[in-house]
């Protein structure tokens, strides 16, 4: 296996601080990574996102005009990721952040064991990337995201806050087996309270969301690099194959290899149907418990 230093990832810095310190943030990945750093508010229409193996958006405080700048920068580039480092961290953020499909989301400081996970991941990821053909991509965000409550003060902060210790645990875990019971007791909550709470925020239920997870995890790796079938589903979290491919059928409307040959003669085939809503996801897991 290539180490980091073979074939360095390419970031792409954008200061979004108040105190102008990403300079000092980018030093701990020299030697890393190949860096560099832009402006606070650069013209997204420039060509200094080409060759950007991952765009990393520093903040210390973030506002409405630096989350807002995201949005429109996820829209303009959507293939590539983005890392959200903050010094200021709520739960709602971390949340707005997992909605807003942020690749990663980090709060300063990075301890030695975060540091090195992340440089981790982020090489799995560049590995894939690269791997890439010419395969067509979709925009993965089409919608206006709202700000998260804690930013703009709304009613239904403590709701989310509520699960905020767990969010961030879920985004980064729907791979693995996630436990709801525990995750209702480290909330201090029972799993019946859990359970509708997760619901009444996420809008899906708790199950609901980590195969909704799960599923466009796959759906990345089946568009983003070459892996087997059956290796996509176990790294996506799916223990048993057929599962895997009984789900994805049910959600997408065609097998993960039909989905993927649909990507490489098409560019995102119009015969995949559109992107499932959380009734449908719901259906799906029942029918396949039963």
């Amino acid at each position: 296996m290539q180490s980091i230093s073979a074939g360095k990832p390419n970031l792409l810095w954008l200061d979004l601080t108040h105190d102008r310190s990403t300079q000092r943030l980018i030093e701990q990945f020299d030697g890393r990574c190949n860096n560099r750093l832009c402006g606070a508010w650069p013209d997204s229409g420039k060509d200094q996102y080409q060759q950007t193996d991952m765009i990393c958006a520093h903040f210390d405080h973030p506002d409405a005009n630096g989350l807002n700048f995201l949005l429109g920068l996820k829209r303009s580039y959507p293939s590539i990721p983005i890392t959200m480092f903050t010094v200021q961290h709520s739960e709602e953020l971390a949340v707005w952040a997992m909605r807003a499909k942020m690749w990663e989301y980090l709060v300063l400081p990075l301890d030695s064991g975060e540091f090195n996970r992340y440089l981790l991941i982020l090489k799995q990821l560049i590995e894939a990337r690269r791997a890439v053909t010419s395969l067509g991509r979709r925009p993965l965000l089409d919608c206006d995201l709202p700000l998260p409550d804690s930013i703009r003060l709304t009613a239904n902060h403590q709701k989310h806050k509520a699960l905020g210790v767990v969010m961030p645990y879920i985004d980064q875990n729907f791979r693995d087996s996630v436990d709801q019971k525990e995750l209702a007791r480290r909330c201090g909550m029972t799993p019946f309270r859990f359970s509708r709470l997760f619901k009444e925020v996420n809008g899906v239920g708790f199950m609901e969301y980590v195969l909704g997870r799960r599923m466009e995890y796959a759906k990345q790796l089946l568009e983003n690099s070459q892996m087997p079938v059956t290796s996509i589903g176990y790294e996506a979290g799916f223990k048993d194959p057929s599962y895997f491919a009984r789900a994805f059928k049910q959600l997408v409307g065609c097998t993960p290899s039909e989905y993927r040959q649909h990507l490489c003669q098409e560019g995102a085939a119009s015969a995949v149907q559109p992107d499932t809503t959380a009734a449908e996801i719901e259906q799906v897991v029942l029918s396949l418990e039963a």
